[in-house]
């Protein structure tokens, strides 16, 4: 099997789609109507106002270039430092577990987890970290250090972009936990700081490496689901507890549910399907519409559980309970993606992937094969879910490569292995001084639906127009070749 067919079909629908000019392009285009809203400022009920220009490709600043491609001097260690010691946490025990990783500095305003951190360092046999603590702004210390060569940041998604404009600046490639920004303007920051720089700028969207993510993505790869036209995706996680429990994230997070109302954690769904469909690498979002339920189960959990001792009693929440963006592609395929973190519900990312040859559902995952005959399954046909030795037989052989490799070393790491089999195969990049597979424009295309959604929304879903930032490099390149190799071949 043909395991480029799919990728090189697309190819050629990008080039002739390219070919038709700007006549044909104004068939896959938002209406006037849609492109006037889109360049009027919109104020939310917040007060927040949304600028005009969210829409628009801006022109890259003369003498940058593009780093999709950018390779770096290949590194004996790859000296790390930790920004934010609560999720950050699980990135100092993956690198603590991979022999070509040094910790050389752990940050974090309290200093009991900064100490912490370096005990664990120590207790894993590695020398002890330099400690930076104490006061918010203890990390920009800690970036100016020259003995580093990446800056983990996570920490709330208000220091994101100046941590990761912070740690570029000074040399170090910024690996940024999700969402890397909240509005696009500051991923058009990240943008040209990674252009300028030449540095990289990654996200940590751990779920590209969940196994069932790379299951799928393996299977997209070598042909099994055909032409790809539609994928769905989501975060549906009930938060209401986590949201006001106090000295965690929910400290910080609830206030984005007064600020926005629209998508406010896109990527642990698009991420993914934005790899099985290539975007940025021979397709391109295009547009989005995007609507909200009505905002009810955040406000009904404060008034009944009273968290906190009540003091939570006036405030008022904008985003809806449920958010559904449709996202168009430059191709024409299609993308659902849901948020709803405050819903009483099992978690579920949907997962789904359809083409002509197959479709894939996760929670619990599913698969049905246009024609099961050349994969010697038992399954009768396309209108029945596979079960069994046959679900089995798929795994085998479609199992990617990269968790054959690391499944024992992935075992009790967080969210099921994930979390250490993004490191490592960040960290090998980096360590054989290759590209990773995530580049700036993917960290500001995923992070940017949080504000294009709400844009969105705010215009009684409109569609908003989303901007290219890669500006047009897409269009000669081919979907990610993560399922092929290992990426010590790559």
């Amino acid at each position: 099997m043909n395991k480029t067919r799919s990728s090189r079909r697309d190819f050629l629908k990008v080039s002739a789609l390219a070919g038709l000019g700007a006549s044909a392009a104004r068939i896959s285009t938002p209406s006037a109507a849609a492109q006037d809203v889109a360049t009027e400022p919109v104020t939310l009920p917040s007060g927040i106002v949304i600028k005009g220009d969210v829409s628009v490709t801006r022109p890259r600043p003369a003498g940058q270039q593009p780093v999709h491609d950018l390779t770096t001097q290949p590194l004996d260690k790859v000296r790390v430092g930790v920004i934010g010691l609560h999720r950050g946490m699980a990135h100092v025990d993956a690198c603590l577990k991979i022999e070509f990783c040094e910790v050389v500095a752990v940050c974090d305003v309290f200093d009991d987890r900064a100490k912490n951190a370096a005990n664990e360092c120590e207790k894993a046999g590695a020398k002890a970290p330099a400690i930076y603590s104490g006061t918010e702004h203890i990390w920009e210390k800690m970036v100016e250090r020259d003995d580093l060569d990446v800056v983990y940041i996570a920490t709330p998604w208000s220091w994101h972009v100046p941590m990761a404009l912070g740690a570029m600046e000074h040399g170090k490639h910024a690996f940024v936990e999700v969402a890397a920004a909240v509005t696009v303007d500051d991923c058009w920051k990240l943008v040209d700081t990674s252009e300028r720089t030449r540095r990289h700028c990654v996200l940590l969207e751990n779920c590209c490496y969940g196994e069932n993510e790379m299951f799928v993505l393996n299977m997209a790869r070598e042909g099994v689901f055909g032409d790809l036209t539609h994928a769905e995706c989501a975060y549906l996680h009930d938060l209401r507890g986590v949201l006001f429990s106090l000295g965690t994230e929910g400290d910080w997070r609830r206030d984005y549910h007064w600020q926005y109302n629209g998508n406010l954690y896109p990527t642990h769904g698009l991420g993914p399907v934005a790899q099985y469909l290539g975007l940025g690498r021979g397709d391109q979002l295009h547009y989005l519409v995007s609507m909200s339920s009505p905002e009810k189960s955040l406000t009904k959990y404060r008034d009944e559980v009273k968290p906190n001792g009540g003091r939570h009693a006036q405030e008022k929440y904008l985003c809806g309970d449920m958010n559904t963006s449709i996202i168009k592609t430059v191709l024409g395929r299609t993308i659902m993606i849901q948020h709803d973190v405050v819903s009483p519900r099992p978690y579920s990312r949907i997962n789904a992937l359809y083409g002509t040859g197959g479709t894939f559902f996760d929670y619990p995952e599913r698969l049905a094969i246009n024609d099961p005959k050349p994969y010697g399954l038992k399954s009768k046909g396309p209108d029945e879910w596979l079960e069994g030795e046959d679900m089995k037989q798929m795994r085998d052989k479609f199992t990617h490569p990269l968790w054959r490799k690391l499944r024992e070393r992935a075992e009790g790491a967080g969210h099921g292995g994930m979390d250490f089999v993004i490191n490592w195969n960040n960290l090998h990049r980096l360590h054989k001084g290759q590209t990773p597979d995530s580049v700036v424009y993917d960290a500001a295309a995923w992070s940017s639906i949080i504000e294009l959604s709400s844009k969105s929304v705010a215009t009684g879903s409109v569609p908003v127009p989303m901007p290219d930032f890669g500006r047009g490099i897409w269009q000669s390149l081919s979907p990610l070749g993560i399922a092929g190799k290992e990426p010590s071949e790559s």
